[in-house]
């Protein structure tokens, strides 16, 4: 009886306190009789008579005083009630919740403490970051995920100030998760108290500090960023730090003038910083960069003969194909050769204006030019991004050779995807489809290839 009459109660509740709101300012005291009707419903047993209740605490009455009522309610509630009150006083937005949503914090039930953390998340203050910050090293799953989703929903002028200010005093893993809470609340004025971390001796702080500047950091900053780059290991932490500063300079928007704030810094290294410093140089690309980057080739030293090779392999964009080509056919060290040869395949497809027919024709070149298995496939992996019936035509010899069949069955698949180009030369597409379908070893690749002949996506 009582769930069939739900609907009506939930009315009953909801006439009076609209107009319960149109009567009363957020100054007014509230009305007892009708704030005791949303205190029964959320104080009820029945979890879908708390909802209605819930609902009015998100929404419904209004005012400070009101608020205060519902906040003073926590204590005489079950667990369940109180993490959903929480959870709605949060929602509700007035701070006057805030001193028993802290409170909460201190319950012995963790769903009431998680509840309370997303509260805290939305009506927090600045104050409250060392809190949250503390969590993040007292607790695990739920309340930590919590804590961390919090730090990243303050809502305040200050609070990026405050999260730097935590991370200072850190611990090196707490340092690397604020780091992710700053990238979160995209927040770019906190990229100079971060730039004195790019070197720091803990491997995992330097390159999560890099990687947060990558998205928060301006042209300014790419000096500072550089000793993060100096200080990387050689490998996958300093290809990583260089993109970081790649994606910093990609945000100036003339391209002839990218590379300028790295090239003012470069020309204050020492040699042996410049040498480093050389591929971060070429992932920016541009007209001054390449100067400085041919000189480095053409220099007898080896290792800035190998960094000026590196950095012309970074470059990205084709302007630097044919200096490529020379590289891969006349470069004294066969892994160069390699380098300029893979480096040419990778440009040699990319949209930059050139038509469909150049790059194509690019990629049909660095397949006669490759001596290894190796880079040939590359070929064939690349050819996916040019989407003419040229690119099949291509590729389809390619599956009747157990050397290439596997990579150029993944690239009749990924051809055929593209419905455009697939259903006007549906005739071709089938018949290659076929060989893959009988070829290929991929049940994923067998599976699209089925699909794309029957004209599903």
């Amino acid at each position: 009886m009582r769930k069939s009459n739900l609907s009506l109660w939930g009315v009953l509740c909801l006439a009076p306190l609209v107009v319960f709101n149109g009567r009363m300012s957020a100054a007014d005291e509230p009305d007892d009789e009708l704030v005791q009707m949303v205190v029964d419903l959320v104080s009820d047993k029945d979890a879908d008579m708390r909802a209605v209740g819930l609902q009015q605490v998100r929404e419904g009455a209004k005012g400070t005083a009101t608020t205060k009522r519902f906040a003073a309610l926590l204590p005489k509630l079950s667990p369940e009630a109180q993490a959903g009150l929480l959870v709605a006083l949060g929602q509700r937005g007035d701070d006057a919740a805030r001193p028993a949503v802290l409170e909460m914090l201190q319950s012995p039930r963790e769903p009431v403490r998680v509840a309370a953390l997303r509260a805290l998340g939305l009506l927090g203050k600045a104050t409250d970051v060392p809190l949250l910050v503390e969590l993040l090293t007292t607790t695990a799953g739920p309340e930590k995920a919590t804590a961390l989703a919090s730090l990243a929903q303050l809502n305040g002028a200050t609070i990026n100030a405050a999260v730097v200010a935590e991370l200072k005093r850190a611990k090196p893993k707490t340092r690397v998760e604020l780091f992710r809470v700053l990238a979160n609340r995209n927040a770019t004025d906190s990229a100079e108290g971060i730039l004195p971390l790019v070197d720091d001796a803990n491997v995992e702080v330097r390159k999560a500090a890099m990687a947060v500047l990558g998205q928060l950091a301006a042209p300014e900053h790419v000096p500072d960023m550089l000793r993060g780059v100096l200080k990387a290991e050689r490998g996958r932490e300093r290809e990583a730090a260089e993109k970081a500063v790649m994606f910093v300079c990609q945000r100036i928007k003339d391209t002839d003038k990218r590379a300028d704030p790295l090239l003012a810094a470069f020309a204050q290294r020492s040699k042996s910083e410049k040498t480093v410093l050389l591929p971060t140089l070429g992932r920016i690309g541009g007209c001054k960069a390449l100067k400085v980057v041919e000189a480095a080739i053409a220099e007898k030293n080896p290792k800035r003969h190998e960094a000026g090779v590196r950095a012309l392999c970074n470059w990205p964009d084709a302007s630097v194909v044919a200096k490529l080509i020379e590289l891969s056919q006349t470069d004294a060290k066969a892994s160069h050769r390699i380098q300029a040869l893979r480096a040419m395949i990778r440009v040699a497809a990319l949209r930059d204006g050139r038509s469909d027919v150049e790059r194509l024709n690019l990629l049909k070149k660095a397949m006669t030019m490759a001596t290894r298995d190796r880079e040939r496939n590359l070929v064939l992996k690349r050819v996916r991004a040019i989407r003419t019936i040229e690119s099949l035509r291509f590729v389809v010899p390619y599956l009747d050779n157990p050397t290439f069949a596997q990579g150029a069955c993944a690239t009749v698949v990924e051809l055929a995807h593209h419905k455009g180009l697939r259903e006007p030369n549906k005739a071709e597409f089938d018949e290659a489809l076929d060989v893959v379908i009988h070829t290929s070893k991929d049940p994923k690749v067998v599976d699209r290839a089925k699909r794309y002949q029957k004209g599903q996506t």
